[in-house]
Formats: C-alpha cells, sequence, structure tokens
C-alpha cells in the first residue's frame, strides 16, 4: 500500500500513512545498534518523499539522539509530520520521578522530549509500558490535561496488559477524559499472542494496532535463509537465530513473497495491513526501507496459508471453547448451524468463538 494512501488512527481523524517510520535506530550513541545521523536522514528523507507522514520515536532511544536528530531534521516540515514519542523509561539514574507514568514525571519526560525534537507539541504521546507503581487514573487524568494544555494531540498505550488498557479506556470515557486511540503491541507472522486478548479488546474498543517488530528481529526480511549465514544485520550479532518452528513460517512467507514478485519483509508487512495493522518499519539502511516498502497485495489464498502455518497456540479461554465445541459434537448438537437445545442460548455466541 502506498504512504499516501493515508488511514485514520483507532476513533480519531488523524490521518496517518498505513505504515510507520520507526526512528529507534537513529544515533550511533554507546549501547545502540543504530546508524549515522547522515544515514537517518537519507532514510528521512526518501519516507517522507514516498508521502510518508507518520514518524515514531521514544525519549529514550539512543539516549535521546533519536529525537534530537528528528527535531534538527523536519524544521520547518514540522506541521505536515505526525509526530509521536513515548515516555516511562528513567533518563535520570538516581531520581525516583526521572521516568514511569505519574503526573510529574509525564510532565517533565514530556518538556525533555519536545526540547529534543524542536517542537510545542506531539500528535501522539505513548506509555510506553506499564507503570504498575501509578494509579492507572492518575496517568489518565494527567495525559487528558496534556490534551487540554495543547502540547499532546492524542494518546496510546505500548506493551500494556489488555485488562489494564479497557479499565483505562472505560475509565477516560465514563469520565469524559481523552480516550486511547491505538496500542503499539509485538505483533508479527512469529508473534501472535496479542491475538488472545489484546486484538479482540482493541477491536471492541476501536483501537488500531500499531505494531512493532514486525519482522521479528529481521528473521522475516529475507536475510534469514536455512543453512544460509547473516551478515548484514547487526542483531544477528547478539540475537539467536530462527528456530526450526520459525523457519517453516518463513519458507512459507518466502514462497508467498516469490509468486508475487515482492520482498519477504514486504509480504510479512502486507499480512498486518491486511489485519487492519499499521505497522512500525524500522531501518538502519536506505535499502531497508526501500525493501519493506516494496508493493505487495497478497491474495485470500496466501494470507490463509500465512495464518496457517503461524497460527498461534491457543490458551484459555479459547482452549475452553475448543472443549466446549468437541463436548457439543459428541452429542450430537449443531455447533455453527441453529442454536442447540441443550445450550444455553446466551452463550452460542462462545460456542461459535
Amino acid at each position: 500500500m502506498p504512504l499516501d494512501h493515508y488511514v485514520t488512527l483507532g476513533r480519531s481523524g488523524l490521518r496517518v500513512s498505513p505504515f510507520a517510520l520507526g526512528a529507534m535506530t537513529f544515533g550511533e550513541d554507546p549501547g545502540a545498534a543504530g546508524c549515522s545521523v547522515e544515514e537517518s536522514e537519507r532514510i528521512l528523507k526518501a519516507y517522507l518523499d514516498r508521502g510518508g507522514n507518520f514518524v515514531d520515536t521514544a525519549n529514550f532511544y539512543t539516549n535521546g539522539h533519536s529525537e534530537k536528530i528528528l527535531g534538527d531534521y523536519l524544521g520547518t516540515n514540522r506541521q505536515s509530520v505526525v509526530l509521536a514519542s513515548k515516555f516511562f523509561f528513567n533518563m535520570h539514574p538516581g531520581d525516583p520521578n526521572g521516568g514511569g507514568a505519574g503526573r510529574g514525571a509525564i510532565r517533565r519526560q514530556l518538556e525533555q522530549t519536545l526540547r529534543r525534537l524542536r517542537t510545542d507539541y506531539l500528535d501522539l504521546y505513548w506509555l510506553h509500558n506499564w507503570d504498575r507503581g501509578t494509579p492507572i487514573e492518575e496517568t489518565m487524568r494527567a495525559l487528558d490535561d496534556l490534551v487540554g494544555s495543547g502540547k499532546v494531540g492524542y494518546i496510546g498505550f505500548s506493551n500494556v496488559p489488555a485488562w489494564v488498557t479497557a479499565q483505562a479506556q472505560t475509565m477516560a470515557l465514563l469520565n469524559s477524559w481523552t480516550p486511547l486511540i491505538a496500542l503499539q503491541v509485538e505483533y508479527s507472522l512469529l508473534e501472535r499472542s496479542v491475538e488472545a486478548e489484546i486484538a479482540p479488546m482493541a477491536d471492541g474498543m476501536g483501537l488500531t494496532l500499531v505494531p512493532w517488530s514486525p519482522l521479528k528481529n529481521g528473521f522475516l526480511s529475507g536475510k534469514y535463509r536455512r543453512n544460509a549465514q547473516v551478515s548484514d544485520s547487526e542483531r544477528a550479532k547478539y540475537v539467536a537465530g530462527p528456530t526450526e518452528e520459525d523457519f517453516q513460517v518463513i519458507d512459507v512467507l518466502t514462497a508467498v513473497a516469490e509468486q508475487q514478485g515482492t520482498t519477504p519483509a514486504a509480504a510479512a508487512l502486507a499480512w498486518l495491513r491486511a489485519k487492519g495493522a499499521v505497522p512500525i518499519i524500522g531501518a538502519r539502511k536506505l535499502e531497508h526501507l526501500e525493501s519493506n516498502l516494496r508493493e505487495a497485495t497478497l491474495t485470500e489464498e496466501q494470507l490463509a496459508a500465512l495464518d496457517d502455518v503461524s497460527a498461534p497456540t491457543p490458551s484459555y479461554p479459547a482452549t475452553l471453547h475448543g472443549e466446549v465445541r468437541r463436548m457439543l459434537q459428541f452429542a450430537g448438537a449443531t455447533v455453527d448451524g441453529q442454536p442447540s437445545a441443550i445450550y444455553p442460548p446466551l452463550l452460542q455466541s462462545d460456542v461459535r468463538y
């Protein structure tokens, strides 16, 4: 899907590209597997020139250098970019309030982020992780204040359990506070656990999923092949390679990509787009970005093949519904057709789950 075929995030009027550009790799600070300022700017320019408008970063990416690179590059083009950043991780060792999701900590983190980004507002501000030590109502009320001040346009959660997210969203709606519009989660053909609880909740509450690591550490990029050495990946130096189970998915993905005349990366991202997600694509080199953005429109058969080979193992309570289905079939009840006389009518939706 071209970057200028914009979609809206959640129940909002915020229009973004179908793929966000992740800036986690911008900057070569010690301990960060990033790229130079010059390469970061090349990647940014290529993304923006194609019509991309959704750029995502975080306060602690490359120790704040990622935000600074973005701020220095965007300059007067800031208005045309949907700029998102995150708060939570402590940038000030020794200061117990230097991070987290408390009222004062959120405000200070935002001030520092805006300074590095050289702007006076963010289009989208994410809670980067669940702060177990702060009441969720304090976090939501503080974020609502920031939206009211004009410093933040919209809010979202990242890496937060479904029950906490549902609690926060319900609380916001009942109190007329600013609601969440999107959830940033790990989601890919090799990581589908979000489909158990988070994805159904997001669908029911009108929240868009914005997957990070959509290529699972590069495993789905096309670099990893059976019995082949990976030589151009920084992650390969400290991340174990794909398992046999992973390679079963990679094999099917590679075959689908060849059928489409595209790259495995583009096919993996197209699968996520078919799920209604807005993936975050990261790149350390310009060619990585170009590989990710190759055209790919998968057929129903190809989507089904990828669904089947990557299907996650169901967890409770989905497993319970499966047991009920088998019990009813054993008893001769109709499960997918008309309501069964021996099964309570109110639970028919559960049987179809």
